[in-house]
């Protein structure tokens, strides 16, 4: 059987959607699956740190999905970086559900994947839009174990610019510098503006969303030290007289992201590699597109 399982990467957060907003991405993880083995075996790029065996990611996942799987050996290729911001262990994550539900045949629903993902990775934000693309606004009830998803592909108009540092950023480091409660006004004018930002994107109203998407309350301030050239990015942008949807932190970081329309991408990525190659030089600029279709087996 030839088998391949390709997942993109994801944004999420998007600003104020902590934990809740992500959007695919045009960089893939691709699984393919080869012949039966006596035992799991992977190949993969990511070097030693990453298991080869039962203890991967990927084939972990399957397992627990459906634990009477057949070994096979895989060959995984990704251009999506670790530890970067754009949910590379939830699109490993996916890669596993999708494998556990063709080879075990469980003709799993987009539900009930975003839900194991959702258990697997402890909130959808990244997981749900690697599964049904596009934007996906999601939420998880820890006590009920329901994740409830609101799903919207967007206009190909709007392209997505990533300055992406060549270091990484565990989500463990980032969340350590967050707080564990906010003030009851200050959660509710979060929450508004992250309301804001939502109803902005189900619209596509660009304008709404430039004006929302930086004026985030929940972690990008606590985060702020960790990604100094968010801030640099956002004043290059604005100094420079840009014309550009806004620049957020992308996951956990450390990678940052700015909505451009498509029209002004060339003249966006010149005036950022022209600031940025004194401040930050080991970074990679891509511009990416959005991803309307999520997972998918050929």
């Amino acid at each position: 059987m030839a088998l391949t399982i390709k997942v993109p990467a994801t944004s999420a957060n998007i600003g104020l959607g902590f934990d809740s907003l992500g959007i695919a991405v045009n960089l893939y993880l691709t699984l393919h699956v080869e012949e039966p083995s006596s035992e799991w075996v992977i190949t993969h790029p990511f070097g030693e740190e990453i298991p080869t065996n039962e203890e991967n990611l990927i084939i972990e996942t399957a397992l627990k999905v459906c634990p009477t799987l057949a070994p096979h050996k895989l060959v995984c290729e990704s251009e999506i970086p670790l530890t970067r911001g754009l949910g590379s262990s939830s699109s490993a994550i996916v890669a596993g559900i999708e494998l556990a539900n063709v080879l075990g045949n469980l003709q799993l629903t987009n539900d009930e994947k975003v839900k194991w993902a959702t258990l697997f990775e402890g909130h959808p934000d990244n997981v749900a839009p690697a599964i049904l693309g596009g934007v996906v606004v999601a939420t998880y009830d820890t006590h009920t174990k329901e994740v409830l998803t609101v799903h919207k592909n967007v206009e190909a108009s709007i392209a997505m610019v990533a300055v992406i540092p060549n270091v990484q950023l565990s989500t463990k480091k980032s969340r350590g510098v967050l707080p564990s409660s906010l003030a009851y006004g200050e959660a509710v004018e979060a929450s508004s503006r992250s309301n804001v930002l939502v109803a902005g994107l189900m619209v596509e109203d660009w304008k709404v969303i430039s004006s929302i998407v930086e004026k985030d309350l929940f972690h990008e301030t606590y985060r702020s030290t960790l990604v100094p050239w968010m801030e640099e990015v956002r004043t290059i942008t604005k100094n420079e007289g840009l014309d550009t949807c806004g620049t957020y932190l992308s996951g956990a970081g450390p990678t940052v992201m700015t909505f451009v329309h498509k029209e002004q991408v060339d003249r966006f990525v010149k005036t950022l590699e022209k600031y940025l190659e004194t401040t930050l030089k080991d970074c990679t600029i891509r511009v990416l597109e959005i991803d309307a279709q999520g997972v998918y087996v050929k």
